[in-house]
């Protein structure tokens, strides 16, 4: 397999998507997700469509043991992973104190710890060969707080401070680090959330628009791309000027 990406979550969404634009490119994929019928699926596709070299991998990662079992695995086969694609996780909606913890605790655990140790383990042979890169995919929410998904918010914003934290650290090592931060997105996330009925979600990109923005931004080394320009305005330019307290307000309208 060459150029081979690590891809996690890969079995619908902004995964799929990446999917595609990963393999388009004549680059082969290991893809990871807990679904193997849709992830076989997947691979049929890429591989027919691009002529791919696809790593079917059915995991769920929030599971004692299980990132670093995929690692150890890939390292016995000779897969060299040159792109990791850190996308799965999930949110859900609600005050943080009604929320059944097992949910949230699982939500820490794909969000934060996953990114985190995925990251760990695949960032040394990388950095070793000085070449790689890392595209985590993160959230327009991690700037700001948020009732309603306290929790998710802030997995976020630790994805993104995680993320320029160690590009910082290989910025000299041929490795980048990029984090992917799309507003609301067409995918399976709202209605795991439950929030298919909220109006952050009516004027929501389409999966491939956010995954080719994403890409794009990983290739030329950009340690942050917000997808959708009057996000970016909106949070770079307004919100720092804006009290939280109100900013807080303000997100919660959104999500009720």
């Amino acid at each position: 397999m060459t150029q081979t990406a690590l891809l996690t979550g890969a079995s619908a969404g902004i995964g799929r998507a990446l999917a595609h634009e990963h393999a388009r490119r004549g680059r082969d994929l290991v893809v990871v997700a807990r679904r193997a019928a849709e992830l076989e699926s997947l691979a049929a596709e890429l591989r027919e469509r691009y002529g791919t070299q696809v790593r079917v991998y059915p995991a769920d990662l929030t599971a004692p043991g299980a990132r670093r079992q995929l690692y150890d695995e890939l390292m016995r086969e000779g897969i060299t992973v040159e792109y990791l694609l850190n996308n799965a996780g999930f949110g859900a909606r609600g005050n943080f104190h009604e929320q059944d913890f097992a949910t949230l605790d699982g939500m820490i655990e794909l969000n934060i710890a996953a990114v985190t140790e995925l990251t760990h383990l695949f960032l040394p042979g990388m950095v070793a060969r000085r070449r790689g890169r890392i595209l985590n995919v993160s959230s327009t929410a991690g700037f700001m707080p948020g009732p309603l998904q306290a929790v998710y918010f802030a997995t976020k914003a630790y994805v993104n401070s995680f993320t320029q934290g160690v590009a910082t650290e290989v910025a000299d090592s041929g490795v980048t680090l990029t984090a992917l931060c799309p507003g609301a997105v067409r995918t399976e996330f709202a209605e795991t959330a439950g929030m298919a009925d909220s109006k952050l979600f009516e004027r929501a990109k389409s999966p491939e628009y956010t995954a080719r923005r994403g890409y794009a931004a990983m290739e030329a080394g950009k340690r942050e791309v917000i997808t959708e320009p009057q996000l970016l305005l909106a949070i770079k330019g307004l919100l720092p000027f804006v009290p939280s307290r109100l900013v807080s307000k303000l997100v919660k309208k959104l999500q009720q």
